[in-house]
């Protein structure tokens, strides 16, 4: 939390030398207005593809987690696991399809069996009984 807060107060400061140095430099004649809202524009594009980049961290499983016992158990297939897994990441049929070289009414059919061996009515209720499961 510290460091969150002091990377924030930096960028705050950060920001507000540029202002007054968009200040000065204004007032001394020296730049004009829009190389000065170019600079500002640019630091907050770098500010949003930093905060991006901070935020979009996949978090990690570990091997460790997932109850593998638990999916043998629901008699999920090796290629149902990938499925799910990749449906996990939000991909579509057809995406999945691509990804592993099998046609989308292939990936239609194990996205039914898997449907049926989680009971659920939908792709994100799977995903969620999945989830509370341990087994993605």
């Amino acid at each position: 939390m510290k460091k969150i807060v002091l990377v924030f107060s930096l960028l705050i400061l950060a920001l507000l030398l540029l202002f007054q140095f968009g200040k000065y430099t204004l007032i001394s004649g020296d730049t004009q207005i829009e190389y000065i809202m170019a600079g500002i524009a640019i630091v907050f594009l770098g500010i949003g593809l930093f905060i991006n980049k901070k935020t979009q961290k996949p978090t990690p499983v570990s091997i460790h987690d997932i109850d593998l016992k638990k999916v043998e158990e629901l008699g999920i297939t090796n290629r149902e696991y990938e499925v799910l897994q990749l449906i996990s990441i939000g991909l579509s049929n057809k995406e999945i399809a691509d990804k592993l070289f099998l046609s989308e009414s292939t990936i239609k059919t194990h996205v039914s069996n898997l449907l049926v061996k989680l009971n659920a009515k939908r792709r994100t209720q799977a995903l969620q009984i999945a989830k509370n499961l341990q087994i993605i």
